[in-house]
């Protein structure tokens, strides 16, 4: 398939980060991975990896990661990038298969057997599923999935059974947030079978004002329907946020000023900052960014969110072994330097 993108879709770049396609898949006759011997673990690596590098299928170059290989820290670097889940980092036999853009990677040997990832920044959903969704027929022609004719592809959690597909997109809720609306959305989402969860997934806190949004189920619904749904949600999302932004800009603009500048003061001052501390107040600055009463650079404040994180933040210094007020410090030059660049 080709790229669905539409200029439409770039331009709810206010509001969505990024969108995310995940498919999970399994090898027929064998266990799920927490149950799989060593061997066999090494075996679905090894069939992965000749599968992607298959000079035949024109697939921009992938690189190998094993969990066995790496640090503590790079762990939580590569779930702080979205590239890995927790749970794989567990996995002493896992192995993860990440694009030289880290757009996508292919975890192995996680929850499932493979799961195919493909993030792309701001609105396009359509476009993370055909590229997900390529990676997935060439596997497929190499691999036999655990398919069955009624239910679907079998997954090791019963609720990601059917497509086997998990669609979101992240998004920037700072109004909606402030205004204490966000509990009442989950739950009127939910009715619908539709989840809001916080930065990295299920289990997590919403730092920044960032929300996914994504589909709780996968079984008897089409790929493209799961896509429609989120599209439609995120779109009614967005037009609630957006417009409860210039409903405070229109009544309260002093009020709105005043917190948004405050942040940038504390941001471009402060001497040591926590990273919860730092992502409320870049979520402001990002506010003030879109509704241009700060000049800053909103992909740049993107790449601030994402950076500023532990583990990622720790391998620009190259170092691991940094006490948490050493890394509040460094975080808190990196921020003044960014932002300061960009005024």
């Amino acid at each position: 398939m080709g790229c669905n993108m539409s200029k439409n879709e770039y331009k709810e770049k206010d509001i969505v980060i990024s969108s995310r396609v995940r498919l999970a898949r399994n090898i027929r006759n064998l266990p799920f991975p927490i149950y799989l011997q060593s061997d066999s673990a090494k075996d679905i690596v090894e069939v992965v990896e000749k599968s992607i590098n298959d000079k035949n299928n024109n697939l921009t170059p992938f690189n190998k990661i094993k969990v066995e290989d790496i640090t503590a820290n790079n762990k939580k670097m590569l779930v702080e990038k979205h590239l890995t889940s927790p749970e794989w980092g567990r996995n002493d036999h896992a192995a993860v298969f990440i694009r030289e853009d880290e757009r996508v990677s292919i975890m192995v040997n996680e929850e499932d057997h493979i799961r195919i990832q493909c993030i792309l920044d701001g609105f396009q959903l359509n476009y993370a599923y055909d590229i997900a969704n390529e990676i997935d027929d060439l596997l497929e022609e190499e691999i036999r999935y655990a398919f069955d004719e009624k239910y679907g592809y079998l997954t090791a959690c019963p609720s990601n059974v059917g497509t086997g597909m998990r669609a979101s997109v992240m998004l920037h809720l700072p109004s909606l947030t402030l205004s204490n609306q966000m509990n009442n959305l989950m739950q009127t989402l939910a009715r619908f079978g539709i989840t809001i969860r916080g930065i990295y997934g299920e289990g997590t806190q919403a730092m920044g004002d960032l929300y996914q949004i994504s589909n709780q189920t996968t079984l008897g619904i089409k790929e493209q329907d799961i896509i429609s749904n989120i599209h439609s949600v995120a779109k009614e999302i967005i037009k609630r946020e957006r417009d409860l932004r210039y409903e405070v800009l229109n009544n309260n603009k002093t009020y709105l000023e005043d917190k948004i500048f405050r942040a940038l003061g504390t941001l471009t001052n402060a001497r040591t900052i926590s990273v919860e501390e730092s992502m409320k107040l870049i979520s402001l600055v990002r506010l003030g960014t879109d509704l241009e009463l700060i000049d800053q650079d909103i992909k740049k404040i993107n790449d601030l969110m994402i950076t500023i994180q532990p583990g990622i933040l720790l391998s620009l210094y190259d170092t691991a072994d940094l006490q948490s007020f050493d890394v509040d410090k460094l975080r808190a030059n990196f921020i003044r330097k960014s932002l300061i660049k960009n005024t």
